[in-house]
């Protein structure tokens, strides 16, 4: 063998399984918008501590792989870290919108980014278009006026429509996040030190963000902290590399599947643990959002798209 030249990887435990990962993965990461609720801080400081906390677990996976692969390209960690400043973006964006409109209602619109991503890489990848996913953008669209509130009587959340705008910006930057970070990250033997390098960066950028706006807090307190460092290993850690080994290895059908595990499962545990309840017309309007994310996630999967599967 050459020297320098990696010898090829086996997939390992979750890479033979992967709807086994998936769906625990996705499983995890359910749980975040509850857990950012329950930490009850500022938007900028639940991001800059899920990011922080993380940091130590990542970065001795990423170790491990560098002795096992090399080092990676300077390139893939250039971009890693520019994808790190719209991680940041996108958490406390996102954390807004769970405010504004609970953890259920929020994670639907985050989902949106699979749309986002769709579009971006026909514009800006030249990557023709399917046609579920011409279909998908006005379902999505009709179903973000649904769950605003703007249509209907009762809608939950403090400000469900400035929600709604948080959870469009929220998909915006992470769409941003997607395509970046995949564009630096083609070896799915390292989900490790791609996303030890971004969320690092995460963790400051969003610390710059609060401080701009004047909503961050940096000293730790109790029980916040807790649920915070709770949310960073289950979502930051396991669930986004237990996701970033699986969907890349799925069929379309069966990530469609699995990526709607997520915003569903967040809804649930909204109501179940923290009472929240949704409209008639938002729960509509979320079910409108999914399908529309179900059609643009089928569509992109078959085209093996620059994002390859890779979500939440």
């Amino acid at each position: 063998m050459a020297v320098g030249v990696a010898p090829p990887a086996r997939p390992g435990i979750f890479g033979q399984r992967p709807v086994l990962s998936g769906v625990a993965g996705a499983l995890c990461i359910a749980f975040s918008a509850v857990l950012v609720r329950l930490a009850d801080v500022e938007p900028a400081t639940a991001a800059v501590f899920r990011c922080a906390y993380a940091l130590p677990v990542l970065y001795l996976l990423a170790a491990r792989e560098r002795r096992r692969y090399g080092p990676r390209a300077a390139r893939a960690r250039r971009l890693a870290m520019i994808a790190g400043i719209c991680f940041a973006v996108d958490l406390v964006l996102w954390h807004h919108a769970i405010d504004a409109v609970g953890a259920g209602l929020g994670t639907v619109l985050g989902n949106l980014q699979v749309v986002v991503v769709g579009l971006a890489a026909w514009l800006l990848l030249g990557e023709r278009p399917g046609r579920g996913l011409v279909v998908a953008v006005p379902t999505v669209l009709l179903g973000v006026v649904l769950l605003s509130g703007v249509v209907g009587e009762g809608a939950y959340g403090a400000n469900p429509a400035l929600g709604a705008v948080f959870g469009i910006g929220t998909a915006l930057a992470y769409g941003a996040f997607l395509l970046i970070l995949r564009q630096g990250n083609d070896d799915l033997r390292r989900p490790a030190g791609p996303l030890a390098d971004a969320t690092a960066v995460g963790a400051v950028a969003a610390a710059l963000l609060g401080a701009l706006t004047g909503g961050v807090d940096l000293v730790p307190s109790w029980p916040g902290h807790g649920w915070l460092a709770v949310l960073a290993l289950t979502s930051q850690v396991i669930g986004w590399l237990l996701i970033s080994v699986s969907l890349p290895r799925l069929p379309a059908a069966m990530t469609s599947v699995l990526l709607l595990l997520q915003p569903v499962g967040s809804m649930v545990l909204g109501v179940i643990l923290l009472g929240e309840r949704p409209s008639a017309t938002q729960l509509l309007g979320a079910g409108v959002i999914l399908a529309g994310v179900v059609l643009a996630t089928t569509a992109r999967s078959r085209r093996r798209s620059a994002w390859g599967g890779r979500s939440l």
